[in-house]
């Protein structure tokens, strides 16, 4: 009968003596971590290209702050922009196209969208630009990745890669495809 006993007793001995944590867990360690993002807010540089005629540069100056507010991912600045460009396009007078792209601009709240329709707005001011340069330069970037990897194109005043497609996603994403001279 005690070997009964005895064989219990020493199971639970061992457990126990198993289980028990010789070493205390010390306190967790405790990291702060800043969880404010730095908004670094991308500024276009100032445009060096000359104009034959100022409403076209105007266009352009436009244009430009639409990128712009594209490249920040602020849906908000894209539509105030997109809307001085309308009136840009009406003081020069555009396709009825570009008119539509940009008015989608303005009266969309999503940037996705708003991306998707400043691919017609460049290719309009772009035809604009032919032939109307005095003088600079004004560079045609292209992103393949943009659009599900079917590519989408850019006009930029400056060789510095600001992608409005991705904005901070993929801000360098792309290369100078031509030169508008």
């Amino acid at each position: 009968m005690k070997k009964y006993i005895v064989l219990p007793v020493l199971i639970i001995t061992i457990i126990a003596s198993g289980c028990k944590n010789e070493t205390k867990n010390p306190e967790p360690e405790v990291v702060t971590v800043d969880t404010t993002q730095d908004n670094k807010q991308y500024e276009a540089s100032a445009s060096e290209a000359e104009f034959n005629d100022p409403k076209i540069a105007e266009v352009f100056n436009q244009y430009i702050n639409v990128k712009t507010a594209l490249v920040n991912t602020d849906a908000k600045a894209a539509s105030v922009a997109a809307s001085q460009l309308m009136t840009a396009f009406a003081n020069v007078g555009v396709e009825e196209v570009a008119l539509k792209a940009a008015q989608n601009i303005v009266e969309s709240d999503d940037v996705e969208a708003q991306r998707t329709a400043f691919v017609a707005v460049t290719t309009s001011v772009e035809q604009m630009l032919t032939d109307n340069l005095k003088s600079g330069t004004i560079y045609k970037q292209y992103c393949p990745m943009a659009f599900d990897n079917t590519g989408a194109a850019w006009l930029s005043n400056s060789k510095d890669i600001y992608n409005p497609y991705f904005g901070d996603k993929m801000l360098k994403c792309g290369r100078i495809e031509a030169e508008i001279k």
